[in-house]
């Protein structure tokens, strides 16, 4: 089969690398349909993570079940699956709390960016949809295994609800989702931060109500100016950047929250935060739990996150889906073996 190999900062290349096979009972083998780049590859791509030696990439996929094993009940060959970026058993005492992203038994994939990927903990990781899903709704089911459950992630995390103002700081596909997840948990103000004209007519779409260009103390004061002088009631970081993260702290209210789910690269001002009675949680997403109500979402076509992905290439030009990303020409990389 062939994948995606990372080798060094800016060389992400298409390589035959071995199938996968069965290693535990516990496994399958999925048929990759679809998978893409995600916005934390970037780190390693543009060198702020390292990259010790070639690497196979990439955690967001759907496809068809080929193989399962002995262990495995809750899917069969033939299914069309999504899963999420962090396999978890779904059986363990922390994944019955609801947060299978800390699963006690939690494993990682061999880079999904391939034409087959083993899949560990199959029945806790796994989600069948009921038959093959309409070819329109794959990009959408491709979000589920991380970017909308992420974006939702950090609208729970701040406490998102009913008559609630929401800012987001970021404009990617994560944050892009988590304005659709702020406006699907019923927040009433949902201002999306962007200077971007295709992301900004994205995060309009998904239903924000309002968007602020300015950054730093600019766009905190703009946000204020929308929220009554005070800041949101919920900010969402969905960067990673110590700019990002101070962004979200200008942006809060006192009494706030903020949901963190930007891979962090910068530290928090813990001693305004408390203060100012401001509330922080988040996370890697917990995408087994938030799966069944979000792909219930996606199948009866009430959300539409993969308006997200504005390039569809082949995943033999990977290369380019990673240019596209990280010069900007593009929101979100789709790849299809």
């Amino acid at each position: 089969m062939f994948g995606a190999v990372i080798h060094a900062p800016g060389d992400v290349r298409y390589e035959e690398r071995p199938d996968p096979t069965i290693l535990e009972p516990s496994d399958a083998i999925v048929r990759t349909v679809a998978a893409c780049v995600c916005g934390s590859d970037l780190w390693r791509y543009r060198g702020i993570a390292p990259v010790p030696k070639p690497t196979p990439i990439g955690h967001e996929f759907c496809g068809v079940v080929e193989e399962v094993g002995d262990a495995v009940t809750t899917v069969k060959p033939g299914d069309f699956v999504v899963g999420g970026f962090n396999p978890s058993d779904n059986t363990c005492p922390v994944c019955r709390k609801g947060a299978q992203a800390n699963c006690l038994h939690g494993a990682h994939y061999d880079g999904a960016q391939a034409d087959r990927i083993r899949i560990p903990w199959a029945d806790g990781t796994l989600l069948a949809t009921p038959g093959t899903p309409d070819e329109d709704l794959i990009p959408s089911i491709l979000t589920l295994s991380d970017v909308m459950c992420t974006g939702w992630h950090a609208a729970v995390s701040a406490n998102v609800g009913p008559g609630r103002s929401v800012a987001v700081v970021g404009d990617g596909a994560v944050g892009l989702c988590a304005v659709l997840a702020s406006v699907q948990l019923g927040a009433e103000t949902v201002i999306a931060m962007s200077r971007h004209d295709n992301r900004r007519r994205v995060a309009r779409e998904f239903g924000a109500t309002h968007i602020v260009t300015e950054r730093d103390e600019a766009g905190a004061e703009a946000v204020k100016a929308l929220t009554n002088g005070i800041g949101a009631d919920c900010v969402l970081e969905c960067v990673g950047t110590e700019s990002a993260r101070l962004q979200a702290v200008g942006a809060i209210r006192p009494g706030g929250d903020i949901g963190l789910v930007g891979v962090p690269h910068g530290d928090l001002p813990i001693n305004d935060l408390f203060w100012r009675n401001v509330g922080v949680k988040g996370g890697p997403a917990h995408v087994r739990s938030y799966l069944p109500h979000l792909l219930e979402l996606v199948l009866d076509r009430t959300i539409n996150p993969g308006l997200v992905f504005d390039l569809d290439l082949p995943l033999s030009e990977i290369g380019e889906a990673y240019a596209a990303m990280d010069e900007r020409r593009a929101i979100k990389s789709l790849v299809r073996p």
